[in-house]
């Protein structure tokens, strides 16, 4: 693959302007998977004039929405027809399993197409006006140069979530990578340029935080969306003021998961197990703080501590692999405080706990870990831990269960299980959470808004709604001479 050590700014592969490197490792070897460029300053200015200048050219600014349609789909096939590609590599780059980074990949293509659908519907409006002999029409236009800023949990799909409805606005995008995961993004870059996307319209930098502030803080960015932490969301708001630049936020989460009294409660085991574990827990959706009735407690603890204790541990390469590994050393050891800090707070640990020996002990990994006597004041109950632990509390009072719920910073996700659907949606109702998912596991789709409240951030990806933060409506006014 030519990208590897390579910036894409232009619609050309070049290798930046500076001399520094970093590595890019598998987590489930801690091998070095390839070296990456450290994008510069001068680096950043030269892919926010390629936007620039593509913003304003003809091969773009004057292409049909239609036309726009048609190159959306065309990067939705490609990333289809290299799905068994792009999902090996994400594997390889970010430790999820082969299996769910291929149906990963399907949902970025699908993603990809949905917003291919929307390029001929950014409709204006007449507006109904009182001034005498005036029309007053709206456009809708894109904001302009975007800075897209992604995590390492879900590198493709969430660069396609942001991707998809900017270039569907008419957009140019200057796309920035996680430094723990950039391979498919890089890749990406191909695949556009391989379907035809004017020169400038995509661009990718490489690198650590410094190149996602320097993105945030540049006055030729218009635009910035953002996935990841809810500390650096902040640190963004406050740098994006220079030129008021538009801000969307996709930040952390710590699930609550209620499994009422009168749950089905292998469904609720079933359904929290894989939505606590998905991506290995590293996912701002994850259910992460289990509620559940005092008289059903002790037979849900059972049954999820052995469905945990029986899962297999390995590389995302592996078909036997059920959970694989952190995407780093770094984040490992963070996992690893948290478990440390349950112990020493009170909590029990019924499952797991540690990291694994053997074959895997060059690897990232860290066990399935399930805690019971949990408090709801304890860190591991409050704090995104963001990796394979569970924590159980106990409670008596269905009354409180909202308040508990909303005892948090964050308001991304919350789920509920119980038979009786009314109680559930007055429920959800009541919660303070951007999604509820009512007996099922994390969903998504692209016609379904998705974000959060409070500390969870700003805006919504997907759906219609996500196209509201990559247009402006500008307003028209004729004199019609009456």
């Amino acid at each position: 693959m030519a990208t590897h050590g390579q910036l894409f700014i232009g619609g050309e592969w070049t290798a930046g302007s500076g001399t520094n490197t970093f590595e890019t490792v598998d987590p489930a070897t801690g091998q070095v998977l390839a070296v990456a460029v450290e994008a510069t300053a001068s680096d950043i200015d030269a892919a926010v004039e390629a936007a620039t200048k593509a913003l304003a050219d003809p091969a773009w600014h004057g292409m049909t929405p239609s036309d726009r349609g048609k190159l959306l789909w065309r990067i939705g096939d490609l990333i289809e027809q290299h799905a068994a590609e792009l999902g090996e590599l994400e594997s390889q780059d970010q430790g999820q399993s082969v299996g769910f980074a291929q149906g990963s990949m399907a949902g970025a293509a699908d993603m990809m197409r949905y917003f291919a659908g929307w390029t001929t519907k950014l409709s204006g409006t007449v507006s109904p006006v009182s001034v005498p002999g005036m029309l007053h029409y709206t456009r809708r236009e894109p904001v302009g140069v975007c800075a897209l800023i992604t995590p390492w949990n879900f590198p493709l799909a969430i660069a396609v979530w942001k991707l998809a409805p900017a270039l569907a606005a008419g957009n140019t995008v200057i796309l920035k990578p996680a430094e723990q995961t950039p391979l498919t993004t890089l890749r990406l870059a191909e695949l556009c340029a391989e379907a035809g996307v004017p020169a400038g319209v995509v661009n990718v930098l490489t690198g650590g935080p410094d190149v996602g502030r320097g993105l945030v803080e540049h006055d030729g960015v218009d635009k910035v969306s953002f996935t990841g932490s809810t500390e650096v969301g902040r640190e963004i708001v406050r740098a994006s003021g220079g030129n008021l630049k538009r801000v969307s936020l996709e930040l952390g989460g710590k699930a609550p998961s209620i499994v009422l009294k009168d749950a089905d409660i292998d469904a609720a085991v079933t359904g929290n197990l894989i939505g606590g574990l998905v991506n290995n827990g590293q996912a701002c959706a994850a259910y992460s703080r289990f509620y559940v009735d005092a008289s059903r407690v002790e037979e849900f603890t059972e049954k999820l501590a052995g469905a945990m204790s029986g899962m297999t541990l390995g590389p995302g390469s592996s078909p036997t692999s059920q959970v694989g590994p952190l995407v780093s050393a770094e984040h490992l050891a963070r996992v690893e405080s948290y478990v440390k800090s349950g112990v020493e707070q009170g909590a029990e640990v019924v499952v797991g706990g540690k990291r694994p020996g053997g074959d895997l002990a060059g690897g990232y990994f860290f066990e399935p870990t399930l805690f019971t006597g949990v408090a709801h004041d304890m860190t591991i109950a409050r704090d995104e831990i963001f990796g394979p632990v569970l924590p159980v509390i106990a409670y008596d009072d269905p009354d409180e269960l909202v308040a508990r719920a909303n005892d948090t910073s964050y308001g991304l996700v919350a789920s509920i299980w119980t038979r009786d659907v009314a109680l559930a949606q007055r429920m959800a109702h009541q919660i303070r959470a951007g999604e509820v998912m009512i007996n099922t596991l994390p969903m998504l789709d692209p016609a379904a808004p998705w974000g959060g409240f409070k500390g969870s951030g700003w805006g919504r990806e997907m759906s219609a709604e996500a196209l509201d933060s990559y247009t402006e409506t500008k307003g028209i006014w004729v004199n019609l001479g009456g």
